[in-house]
């Protein structure tokens, strides 16, 4: 998710506790950065998230999307976000709604990205790499990006490359339900029976975040 930190419409606060209303249990507020904003948008959301989680009614995982970072420069972009405390680190991927640079799904999955976002016309090269470095694809409810979100999911399937559903929220009306999310899986291609794996995938990946939050819980 996407706030005033970046491009989208609401203060982490106000993101946050929409999110609480409506049910969900955990979020990452993953704006966009590059090496101009990158501590600053980190350090912000980390203040954010400390608030938050310790009332324990919604988790905020700390996180980045590095976009249109050269892919030359991607590698050292994901260990900074990771030394400056982001839990969470997602790569704009290549889009058919935005220039990014051709190679930046390759240089995001080779720097061990957790979520290669909206990967576009992702290559069989790329997805397979992903699955072997466990990098996530994402299927998009974001308008513009979920064009090509067959594409992503055919490709997926084909080499094992593990998907998630993602809402890219920038606004409050881009919050989606379960049953929504559910929809969009089988707007992709996916059987219905495949929401399921979405799902444990969701799980695992936060579950991840929050040990490398606290090595402890």
């Amino acid at each position: 998710m996407h706030s005033l930190l970046s491009d989208g419409e609401l203060i982490p606060s106000e993101l946050v506790r929409r999110c609480e209303a409506l049910g969900y249990r955990t979020i990452a507020i993953t704006d966009h950065v590059d090496e101009s904003n990158i501590e600053f948008v980190i350090s912000n959301v980390i203040k954010v998230s400390e608030q938050f989680n310790s009332s324990r009614s919604i988790t905020v995982i700390p996180g980045v999307e590095i976009t249109y970072v050269p892919p030359s420069r991607i590698s050292e972009i994901v260990k900074e976000a990771r030394k400056l405390g982001a839990k969470l680190v997602v790569v704009h991927g290549e889009t058919i709604v935005e220039p990014v640079l051709k190679g930046t799904n390759m240089a995001g999955i080779e720097a061990g990205a957790d979520i290669l976002a909206h990967p576009g016309l992702i290559t069989s090269q790329e997805a397979e790499r992903a699955a072997n470095k466990g990098v996530y694809l994402e299927i998009s409810a974001r308008k513009g990006h979920c064009l090509t979100n067959g594409h992503v999911a055919k490709i997926a399937l084909n080499k094992g490359a593990c998907l998630l559903i993602n809402s890219d929220a920038h606004a409050p009306e881009d919050l989606i339900t379960q049953d929504q999310a559910f929809k969009i899986a089988q707007g992709a291609g996916l059987p219905p029976d495949f929401f399921n794996t979405l799902l444990s995938n969701a799980m695992d990946l936060i579950k991840k975040a929050m040990e490398v939050a606290d090595p402890h819980s």
